[in-house]
């Protein structure tokens, strides 16, 4: 019998729970939630087999991400970041989210691959070139002060740099992921190395 030592983790997972843990968030997997936020440091994902064939944990956690930087620093203290899921006033809030999602997955080349999987995939489908263009949604301003949290917030340097390690490895498998893949066609852009 060999001794094992070492065990295989996904090259994602590691960035992305690392960005997490920089960002002052601890992940844990459950199959009891999509995602949730306990208010008191720690970031529940679903475990593989209660997400959607198009989620991954880089996804989650950076929709989660948008989430509290588009809710401000006062909602890091609050369950699932103050916001009442099945609210429907709540809606402009998940739409900012996405709209943040999109324009920093942008940066890198990478707004289908971190596409929200929710009901709300066809308003993140929808979204402009530029999703933080001055318009009349009101989720624009939302998202525009979120914008600045993350480009110039504590946040910044772990979030970019785990969508900029993300980029890398889209650009590896670039010609190489089947069609059926969330891989296939991510990292034909030029990205920051």
């Amino acid at each position: 019998m060999r001794n094992i030592d070492k065990k295989y983790t996904d090259p994602l997972d590691l960035i992305w729970i690392q960005a997490a843990a920089q960002m002052g968030m601890r992940v844990e997997r459950s199959a009891a939630v999509n995602a949730s936020w306990n208010g008191r440091g720690v970031l529940t994902i679903g475990t593989p087999e209660t997400l959607d064939p198009d989620d991954c944990l880089a996804q989650m956690i950076l929709h989660e991400t948008c989430h509290a930087l588009c809710e401000g620093p006062e909602s890091l203290l609050k369950p699932d970041w103050g916001l009442e899921s099945f609210n429907p006033a709540k809606k402009i809030h998940e739409y900012a989210c996405l709209r943040l999602q999109a324009a920093l997955a942008d940066q890198y080349g990478m707004r289908s691959f971190f596409a929200a999987t929710t009901m709300f995939r066809s308003y993140y489908d929808q979204l402009p070139a530029n999703p933080l263009e001055v318009g009349d949604d009101p989720a624009i301003q939302l998202a525009s002060v979120a914008w600045e949290r993350a480009t110039h917030g504590s946040w910044a340097f772990p979030l970019h740099d785990a969508l900029r390690r993300t980029a890398i490895i889209a650009r590896a498998l670039h010609g190489w992921a089947n069609e059926d893949s969330l891989w296939h066609a991510q990292g034909e852009t030029d990205c920051e190395s």
